[in-house]
């Protein structure tokens, strides 16, 4: 398989890739469990495709990594394309890619594309299935009072009443963030879809790279209310993770954390990336903070 250590080197250097697929990301939260392709031109990597490979029943798959929202194809467009050169370049680099993925006698494939990847028809032509999936995102061109005013009336209100019981501090301690967030899905009667050790190794290497931070609320009595994590590449900031006290759900801190996790990314000069959710009672949330929804790719094929 490709050059790890050389994919690597690329994706640091490569400003326009998103963080999921940078090799330090797919290091830290795959560990030794993953592989890229390679599509390379005079010497030049033109095209990629990082993958998180599992061993099911004997066979390997490619699925999709954990804590990991898109990864799959990245493409270098060459500037000053025309419409339809850039369709007809976007077939010959992909059909590459699936030439590559269908030497590696995999059982199954899946992979969330992330949403810059518009077109997938060089997958349908080659027997691949899709289904949409949305993300919520909050563009970099809107100054903060323009942001908050696109906020839905009740979540400006929900801000006002949780700043009348908590203050947001920075930097949390990693392992009372993770009881934190593990209370969250425990309230669901849901197992933590991920571990401990993934956390802190995600900890460590954002906190080495300045590319991630937890904010928290915290009350008068030092009652911890919520937490989030927040991560960022050089055009997006991402909400991760997140985790509430079930005790302490009415003061509306998390409202106000995801606030703070927009103003950080408005600071920033980047996007705010909300993560999407498909589930109803989530959706019905990150929209009411005035989001763009974006569609992105699930793409996916047993063999």
């Amino acid at each position: 398989m490709a050059d790890l250590e050389k994919y690597r080197r690329f994706s640091e250097m490569e400003t326009k890739m998103p963080l999921f697929s940078k090799g330090w990301w797919m290091d830290t939260v795959c560990l030794n469990e993953w592989d890229v392709i390679l599509i390379e031109e005079n010497g030049k990597i033109i095209a990629s495709l990082p993958f998180y490979k599992q061993i099911q029943n004997g066979q390997l798959t490619i699925q999709k990594a954990p804590l990991t929202q898109t990864n799959g194809i990245w493409i270098y467009y060459p500037p000053n394309q025309k419409y339809e050169k850039r369709l007809s370049y976007e077939k010959k680099i992909m059909n590459e890619v699936i030439d590559e993925i269908e030497k590696l006698n995999i059982k199954k494939y899946q992979q969330y594309f992330h949403y810059s990847i518009t077109n997938w028809l060089p997958f349908y032509w080659r027997g691949f299935s899709q289904t949409t999936r949305y993300t919520y995102v909050i563009e970099n061109n809107l100054d903060l009072d323009e942001i908050y005013k696109n906020f839905n009336s009740n979540v400006r209100k929900l801000i006002r009443k949780a700043k009348k019981k908590v203050v947001v501090k920075e930097n949390l301690d990693i392992y009372q963030f993770y009881t934190l967030n593990q209370m969250t899905y425990e309230r669901q009667n849901l197992k933590t879809p991920y571990t401990l050790d993934i956390v802190l190794r995600i900890h460590k290497e954002c906190l080495e790279r300045n590319a991630g931070k937890i904010l928290y609320c915290i009350d008068q009595q030092n009652n911890i209310h919520s937490a989030a994590y927040f991560v960022w590449d050089d055009e997006s900031v991402y909400y991760l993770m997140s985790g509430s006290d079930p005790a302490f759900r009415s003061s509306q801190s998390l409202t106000l954390l995801l606030y703070e996790g927009i103003k950080l990314a408005n600071n920033m000069g980047k996007k705010f990336d909300f993560e999407g959710s498909m589930k109803e009672n989530i959706e019905h949330h990150f929209r009411q903070f005035g989001a763009k929804q974006i569609p992105y790719h699930n793409i996916y094929k047993t063999f």
